[in-house]
């Protein structure tokens, strides 16, 4: 079966190929950098998926959501004409698996156990957020397309310069104090438990058009920081600089759940002390001065007030 992946080389898109090329030998993956196809230009992404015979398209590709690119502009249009390159070969493969966000929910406002088709009730405020809502309106109407949403997956290989869990991780191992700016609920889903989510789908036919991927539980920033210290023999100092919560992030996945059956979750602390001795093992090629001076920390108000 041929596998055709966008985004291979982001966070989620490593972790996917190293899972699909240990577990599975029957899976040929095609998995081209942005040098070597532009997803954007819609006659080249047409040759290569009919000239490769794609089976299956997981599409992980896209810019935004993150406080690293909350300046971009023109996020909207340029995501969306490389969903619709992708989304218009839904004829010419078994299937498609794109990914939305919980952003499509609008983080402008508290997003609390949110079931998929509360994303319907109001608009997102910030483009990355309306795009993807834009693509689950049209996978709902799609044949062979199915939406994973994700809220917050966190894993060894993410950028620890601005993702929390990471950022958090690397702050302890240099003896550093854990700066929260704002507490908040998450619903945050380890990597592996992510990937192994995606490989039911691409094995399975799905019931739904769109399902939030999700553990269903949250969990908030202090938290988490305890738990990075309860696994390191040093202990942070946790400092918040703003009392009170920020926007609630959470979702329900019972939908997921009737699909995946007994699913059992990586325990926060378990997957956070195997992502721990990760960054501890490549602590020398971190960058020391990117964690001490946190440029990104002013950044995440303005991801939280939409527009």
């Amino acid at each position: 079966m041929n596998i055709f992946i966008t985004g291979s080389n982001g966070f989620i898109g490593s972790h996917l190929k190293e899972y699909l090329n240990k577990n599975y030998t029957k899976y040929k993956l095609f998995t081209p950098l942005s040098k070597e196809l532009d997803l954007s230009n819609e006659i080249s992404v047409d040759d290569y998926i009919m000239s490769n015979k794609i089976d299956i398209i997981i599409h992980l590709a896209n810019r935004g959501g993150d406080r690293a690119t909350v300046d971009i502009k023109n996020i909207t249009e340029y995501n969306l004409r490389i969903f619709f390159n992708i989304a218009k070969h839904e004829k010419n493969v078994k299937k498609i698996i794109s990914f939305g966000s919980g952003a499509e929910y609008g983080k402008h406002k508290p997003i609390v156990n949110v079931k998929e088709d509360d994303y319907l009730i109001s608009q997102p405020l910030d483009e990355y957020g309306f795009y993807k809502s834009i693509t689950s309106k049209y996978i709902e109407k799609s044949s062979k397309i199915v939406q994973l949403r994700i809220f917050g997956a966190y894993g060894e290989y993410e950028n620890y310069r601005f993702k929390f869990i990471s950022n958090a991780i690397v702050k302890n191992l240099f003896n550093l104090p854990i700066v929260i700016n704002k507490n908040v609920y998450f619903d945050y889903i380890y990597i592996d438990d992510l990937i192994k989510m995606i490989d039911w789908f691409v094995y399975n036919d799905s019931k739904e058009k769109i399902y939030n991927t999700t553990t269903g539980k949250k969990i908030d920033l202090i938290t988490l920081a305890n738990l990075i210290n309860e696994v390191s023999d040093f202990k942070s100092e946790i400092k918040v600089l703003n009392e009170g919560l920020n926007n609630e992030y959470t979702s329900n996945n019972e939908r997921i759940m009737k699909e995946l059956k007994d699913f059992e979750f990586t325990h926060h602390k378990n997957a956070i002390r195997k992502m721990r001795e990760y960054f501890k093992e490549n602590l020398e090629k971190l960058d020391r001065d990117c964690i001490i001076n946190d440029p990104y920390l002013k950044e995440i108000n303005n991801i939280w007030k939409g527009k």
